[in-house]
């Protein structure tokens, strides 16, 4: 089995981390993969390096990431487009996503004999429309959000629903997320907790300007489109890592992608359980 190790290797405890993991998969017979900048750290070890993140899913048959939920985030987007599983070492405060402590890691050998289980995960579609008829598209993991900017102005924005005018809102923002995305940003933001492999798109005010203002589930073939009808400059933002300024005539539209992520769990524990012991960690 060829195995993927990927982590934010700027940091010296991801990067301990990795080879720790590399040796443990090594003695069970994995091939490993990594990307190329974690070559000046291998010391000779029987690694074999990628040129590009596209190139290390490609080849391997599933990835281990190492680092926080941002971590697998990142990398959960291209193992979606490659269909290619991942499973999450935690290293960073919560880590709803990464289900794998450092201190369990010797666990990671059940990947070499089939002890493990693979979920999939819906992901969203979100596609900036420009009145030129132009578009550009993104995958979120977790969520999307359309935002005001640095200024302390809310903004205007209306809900489409099949191109039917469903509610406006007076906000800070709108965030719609998936299912595993339901324990990050929109749980701040006062939405619910939802099993990660339900199949949904929760829509969450981001500081309503009403009383009545709360989250609203749509079934996951619900194609939604919102318009920002303020002045005041608006970004959307796609997990926390892509952000993109909205003209005021442009159109978000939010819908389930084609692509799923599939996650690999080794361990047969019940998600609420564990949504309740990491909330209470993170009180």
């Amino acid at each position: 089995m060829k195995i993927a190790i990927i982590a934010n290797f700027d940091k010296q405890e991801a990067i301990s981390c990795s080879f720790e993991i590399a040796n443990i998969l090594s003695e069970a017979g994995a091939t490993l993969l990594m990307p190329i900048k974690a070559k000046s750290f291998a010391e000779n070890r029987n690694i074999e390096f990628c040129q590009t993140t596209d190139e290390l899913f490609e080849l391997c048959d599933c990835a281990v990431t190492v680092g926080g939920d941002g971590t697998i985030i990142h990398s959960a987007r291209h193992a979606a487009v490659s269909g290619k599983p991942v499973l999450g070492v935690n290293l960073g405060h919560l880590g709803y996503v990464a289900e794998v402590e450092p201190s369990e890691i010797n666990i990671l050998t059940r990947l070499l004999t089939g002890e493990y289980t693979t979920r999939e995960r819906m992901l969203l579609d979100v596609t900036v429309i420009h009145s030129d008829g132009n578009s550009e598209s993104y995958l979120a993991v977790n969520d999307a959000v359309i935002s005001r900017g640095s200024l302390s102005c809310i903004i205007d924005l209306q809900v489409c629903v099949e191109g039917e005018e469903i509610c406006n809102y007076r906000a800070d923002g709108l965030l719609f997320s998936t299912p595993t995305g339901s324990t990050a940003y929109a749980l701040s933001a006062g939405g619910p907790v939802i099993d990660p492999c339900m199949k949904l798109i929760e829509l969450t005010p981001v500081c309503p300007h009403s009383l009545t203002a709360r989250t609203v589930i749509f079934p996951d073939d619900t194609v939604l489109s919102v318009s920002c009808n303020s002045p005041n400059t608006a970004y959307l933002t796609v997990d926390g890592q892509v952000s993109v300024e909205l003209d005021p005539t442009d159109t978000v539209r939010i819908s389930k992608s084609r692509y799923t992520l599939q996650m690999n769990t080794l361990k047969d524990k019940n998600f609420y359980k564990l949504a309740g012991e990491k909330l209470k960690e993170g009180d």
